[in-house]
């Protein structure tokens, strides 16, 4: 975890149990543990900053602070999920939850424990379209699109580069079926060929055999729906050491700077990913702004839609008027959907007073402008990312 910036006393507070009686408490459940591991410290302390901004202009609900116990996932692991959801639902009585972020965490926590307790959830980053029918109550939201749209960009943008011929392997989860059908169906539309597709388990030490399976079909080029600190680590290592593919193509788990320390950045260079990107609204410059002189990187992978989650959640529950669980799902909708007045990030304070007064409010994020439909879903962008001498480098938005 990343050093002291943002409410670590907050944090440190409610792990330890010493949080007042009078604090509200958002959750937030992530893969503190398991394939994403390296990526979510930085998810979390974007959520850590919403919290920040609440808490130093005047706290929540007539002045009283707004915490974030947290609650570990290993990314999907269905016990640790179920538990630490119910730990936080039922123990540490949270009002509502920013997560889960692996999709199979979110949909086990959601189906297990929130939705029968009516607690709201609004994960940053699962993407796995099977979000979009679950059958939640109106609980569960994303700050981020779904794959659904992520992976027909991804089929564009190979086809625009002339790849015409991939392999195509992916962790056997709700994230990396739900990614891999979706690009596999955009690729082919567009003309594009799949030489050979198979899922795997995370974790395994070896994937040699899947290798030579998908590099048997003839294509040069493999693309991995995984994690980065998971199968997918290991299936790109492999792949350069054994020969089987010259050509890498990643989706938005497998974008995290440890891939490249991990498999080799000469093995890297110009491995091709894929991941939602931070559309350019007002929003999108205030929160650069904000991060400035914090330890926040404000354009790490589901960073500026981690805190987008926190500081809805926060909104919603001033507009709602109090601190328990009836009703934020509309409040939530309210504070999130024009017209009303504009609130950028860190806008607290304006806020506060607006809500106050009785006035709409229109919450325009770091992320985006977070108009959910019906199924708590947003719109969104691709980000193109390229791997250039060891870096991970921003190509711009995918057919933008």
């Amino acid at each position: 975890m990343k050093k002291a910036l943002i409410g670590v006393t907050i944090a440190a507070a409610s792990v330890l149990g010493t949080a007042q009686a009078d604090d509200v408490k958002v959750g937030f459940l992530g893969g503190f543990t398991g394939a994403i591991e390296s990526l979510v410290p930085p998810i979390y302390d974007g959520a850590q900053l919403a919290v920040q901004h609440v808490n130093d202009q005047g706290g929540i609900l007539g002045g009283r602070t707004l915490v974030m116990p947290s609650g570990d996932t290993a990314c999907g692991d269905a016990a640790i999920t179920q538990s630490s959801a119910d730990r936080l639902i039922n123990s540490e009585n949270v009002t509502a939850i920013v997560g889960a972020l692996c999709s199979g965490a979110t949909i086990a926590a959601a189906n297990n424990v929130a939705v029968p307790a009516g607690v709201v959830m609004v994960s940053p980053a699962s993407t796995s379209p099977a979000l979009t029918d679950l059958d939640d109550n109106d609980l569960v939201f994303r700050t981020v699109p779904s794959d659904a749209f992520q992976g027909e960009a991804m089929g564009n943008l190979l086809i625009s580069k002339g790849i015409q011929e991939v392999a195509l392997a992916y962790v056997n989860n709700d994230y990396g079926r739900g990614l891999a059908d979706a690009f596999e169906a955009t690729f082919e539309a567009q003309g594009g060929m799949v030489t050979a597709r198979a899922g795997h388990e995370d974790n395994r030490a070896d994937y040699r055999a899947d290798l030579a399976n998908l590099s048997a079909g003839g294509s040069e080029t493999l693309v991995v729906m995984a994690y980065a600190d998971g199968s997918g680590q290991t299936m790109l290592r492999q792949a350069w050491e054994g020969g089987f593919f010259t050509q890498f193509v990643g989706g938005d788990g497998m974008v995290g700077s440890g891939l490249i320390t991990a498999v080799g950045a000469d093995a890297m260079e110009g491995t091709i990913f894929t991941r939602p990107g931070t559309l350019d609204v007002p929003g999108t410059a205030v929160f650069e702004e904000l991060a400035e002189g914090t330890d926040v990187n404000a354009d790490g992978t589901f960073v500026s839609q981690s805190y987008d989650a926190a500081f809805l959640l926060a909104l919603a529950i001033e507009y709602n008027g109090h601190d328990g669980r009836e009703g934020l799902n509309e409040a939530l909708r309210a504070v999130a959907t024009a017209p009303g007045e504009t609130i950028l990030p860190g806008e607290w304070e304006k806020a506060r007073e607006l809500i106050a007064a009785g006035e709409p409010i229109n919450y325009v994020g770091a992320s985006g402008d977070h108009e959910f439909d019906d199924a708590g879903d947003v719109p969104g962008a691709v980000e193109e990312m390229v791997v250039e001498n060891g870096s991970i480098v921003s190509q711009g938005f995918v057919g933008m």
